[in-house]
């Protein structure tokens, strides 16, 4: 009699063998997201007033509140720097600001012994009204109330649309640690 090989398995278990997480998508996933986020606001929007938040600013947020641990605290630097090149800000802000965000998150995070979604809201908010305040005051403009009167629908809205970005990178995440096919 002649043995049959046995057939590959197309269960939900079986296809699951012999695939493993992508070293190449697990750690470009994040960086790329960070830089999207720095390119997307120079698209042409017509508005009177600064509406688009920080995009790459929420996305590093996202990402280091989201997963914890996993970007360097040097990570600030070089995203930074690249965000410095595209926003318009002064050259360093992004720089300093994102390196020093960093390092407030991770100091908070060592004396913090547990946290829930509301106090990474929090924090999300107060680092995005700090650097949009830092922004405004650092940009060259002189700070008068109606130019910070202009600044309060940008700031609400970025603090409004944390959770949003929260929410896609945590499907970014799934996407990053999703299991591939080996070649």
């Amino acid at each position: 009699m002649e043995r049959m090989e046995p057939r590959a398995r197309s269960d939900a278990y079986g296809s699951r063998i012999n695939r493993s997480h992508s070293p190449l998508v697990a750690n470009i996933v994040p960086w790329l997201s960070i830089l999207l986020g720095s390119l997307l606001p120079i698209f042409p929007i017509a508005a009177a007033l600064p509406m688009v938040p920080p995009l790459g600013f929420l996305m590093l947020l996202g990402w280091r509140l989201v997963r914890p641990g996993l970007l360097p605290v040097w990570a600030g630097f070089p995203l930074g720097l690249f965000d410095d090149l595209f926003s318009g800000q002064p050259f360093g802000f992004a720089i300093l600001f994102w390196s020093a965000t960093l390092l407030a998150i991770e100091f908070v995070e060592m004396r913090l012994p547990w946290r829930a979604f509301w106090q990474d809201w929090f924090t999300a908010g107060i680092l995005v009204a700090a650097y949009i305040l830092g922004g405004w005051m650092l940009s060259g403009a002189t700070p008068t109330l109606p130019s910070f009167v202009a600044l309060v629908p940008q700031l609400v809205f970025s603090i409004l649309v944390f959770p949003i970005i929260a929410r896609f990178i945590a499907r970014l995440d799934r996407l990053r640690l999703r299991r591939w096919k080996r070649v």
